[in-house]
């Protein structure tokens, strides 16, 4: 609710509209020519027999096969790996996050994982961590959509599942 996706989903949409030489809206804007690779939205399918996670690996690994091409890649990852367990989330998300470092791509992930947090301390210089904030006042949870860095150290969760009436 504080932005994450949405300034993810916008900034592919601004740069695939720049690419193709449409108006952005943006006071200025550099670009060269990139290939952009999303995995923002994915859900299971019982027609082709694919839990969310399956879509999201076979999204990833056609993101990868983009990084053997002539164009930088820039990748966009909403939730990453959000259909696994902790452990192998974790796991995977750096051996992703690793490879797309190696093969020079730039990209944006989101998390509500704070163990994957603790990914940008194995890449110093090449992985910042930022974050969008929330405040409550008199029940009501409200955003100023600004970028901060570092890792967020409160979370809205419980506050919001209280605010609805859940008893958490």
């Amino acid at each position: 609710m504080s932005g994450k996706s949405t300034l993810m989903r916008t900034t592919g949409v601004t740069v695939v509209l720049a690419l193709a030489g449409a108006p952005v809206r943006a006071h200025r804007l550099r670009l060269t020519p990139l290939a952009v690779g999303t995995c923002l939205r994915h859900t299971d399918s019982l027609q082709e027999h694919r839990s969310g996670f399956y879509t999201e690996a076979l999204r990833i690994r056609r993101i990868y096969d983009l990084l053997n091409g002539q164009l930088p890649v820039l990748f966009l990852f909403d939730e990453l790996l959000s259909g696994t367990n902790s452990k192998d989330r974790r796991i995977a998300a750096e051996g992703v996050t690793k490879t797309m470092l190696a093969r020079h791509a730039i990209g944006m992930v989101t998390t509500h994982d704070l163990a994957l947090t603790e990914i940008a301390a194995m890449f110093p210089g090449q992985v910042k961590n930022v974050h969008l904030q929330d405040h409550v006042d008199h029940g009501k949870m409200t955003f100023d959509y600004k970028l901060r860095d570092g890792v967020i150290t409160h979370s809205n969760a419980l506050e919001l599942m209280r605010m609805i009436g859940l008893d958490v």
